[in-house]
């Protein structure tokens, strides 16, 4: 597999650990400036919409430019929105710090998707895809617990300085790996005309409802473990691990499956995952079966993602670049949800296992949607592929 990937991976990790870290460092931020829980949620919910708002925006304004250019500036105002919530002083300048970092995460993973697809041999492109990825799971092994530990024994400030020089490590490395990759492009309304299509709003429907359930959990996981299954807050950095090693496992796994076959992959790990939540809201204070869960929520969770964007961007035809960027904005718009839905049902006094039992529903819906978009594409009422375009005539994007 070509060097580039790494570069790519550097900047997965980086953006893994701050999107991540922040759930495991949730009560010491609260404890900071004074505010609840729930409350702290907002942090989370922050950064998801700033993902929501910045891939399309972004993606939109660079199209123009070499990827690897785009990457790059990309990386540089994550950079810069480190710097700020590393010195944030009050929560309300915290939280707006934590929407401007988040901005340049969807056109980042956006562009990095089409650059590894591009770079890769024939037959390999999901593989590709999930090595790329795999930054963002490895930080969940590395990056999460060593800065939820970090933040725990020294400040949460320092764990996002950390961060912020993990930026410039990557803004050098893509510098140095990255090819000038300038991948065709249709233009800017080409690019928009891709979402008149049923099978790319199917897919960005999938995504949002199916991955909400895993952050409705993964929000609040942090007083999961230590308020249902009895752990010590210590212990916290260590369990979320567990995640990363099942995230990790999944992904590079997901990304041979999805070389397989996208759609039986993305029903067996819907399935997988609905089973997981349920468990862990039936048996979760039992220690044992919450860290099981922590895995395989990582694993189910992340074996679908190579395969989720795969599918939108076959879906999109010539429209590859700003639908892969709003599959990124329709992954953190399942953050936000997954976040309010956890913190609503938190707020209203259910209990630690309401989280658990909200996402469980969450997922068997987001099956029940991929199982629609699959019957659509094979009766051929909405195709996942664009029709081919006769010579003279630009592509079908209907769908």
């Amino acid at each position: 597999m070509p060097l580039a990937l790494l570069a790519l991976a550097v900047g997965g990790f980086a953006i893994g650990t701050t999107e991540f870290v922040a759930m495991g460092l949730l009560p010491e931020m609260a404890a900071t400036f004074g505010v609840s829980i729930p409350t702290a949620g907002w942090i989370i919910t922050a950064y998801a919409l700033g993902v929501v708002v910045g891939a399309p925006t972004l993606t939109a304004l660079a199209h123009r430019y070499s990827r690897k250019h785009v990457l790059i500036g990309l990386m540089v105002l994550f950079t810069l929105g480190h710097v700020a919530t590393a010195l944030a002083p009050t929560f309300g300048l915290l939280v707006a710090a934590r929407a401007v970092s988040a901005l340049s995460h969807g056109a980042f993973f956006g562009a990095s998707a089409v650059v590894a697809r591009h770079l890769a041999p024939p037959g390999k492109q999901g593989q590709a895809m999930a090595l790329a990825i795999t930054g963002l799971t490895v930080a969940n092994i590395v990056g999460v617990p060593l800065g939820t530990a970090l933040g725990q024994q020294y400040g949460w400030r320092l764990t996002y300085a950390v961060v912020a020089g993990i930026g410039l490590l990557t803004i050098a490395a893509l510098a140095l790996l990255v090819p000038d990759v300038r991948t065709p492009s249709a233009g800017l309304r080409a690019e928009l005309s891709a979402f008149s299509r049923a099978q790319v709003w199917l897919t960005m429907l999938i995504t949002v409802i199916g991955f909400s359930g895993l952050f409705t959990v993964l929000s609040y996981i942090a007083p999961i473990l230590t308020d249902l299954a009895g752990y010590s807050p210590g212990s916290v950095s260590w369990l979320l691990v567990l995640f990363g090693v099942g995230a990790t496992a999944g992904n590079l796994l997901g990304g041979r499956l999805a070389d397989w076959s996208v759609p039986r992959t993305l029903l067996l790990g819907l399935c997988a995952q609905t089973g997981v939540f349920a468990v862990f809201a039936v048996a979760g204070g039992r220690p044992v079966v919450a860290a099981a869960a922590v895995f395989a929520f990582g694993f189910a969770g992340f074996s679908m993602s190579t395969a989720i964007q795969t599918r939108a961007i076959v879906a999109a035809g010539g429209g590859a670049s700003m639908v892969a960027a709003a599959q990124q904005a329709g992954f953190n718009i399942g953050n936000a949800m997954g976040a309010f839905l956890g913190g609503l049902v938190l707020d209203a006094g259910l209990g630690y296992r309401s989280p658990m039992v909200v996402a469980a529903g969450l997922t068997l819906t987001g099956l029940a949607v991929a199982a629609l978009a699959g019957w659509l594409d094979r009766s051929g009422r909405a195709p996942l592929e664009p029709a081919p375009a006769r010579p003279g005539e630009p592509a079908a994007t209907t769908g």
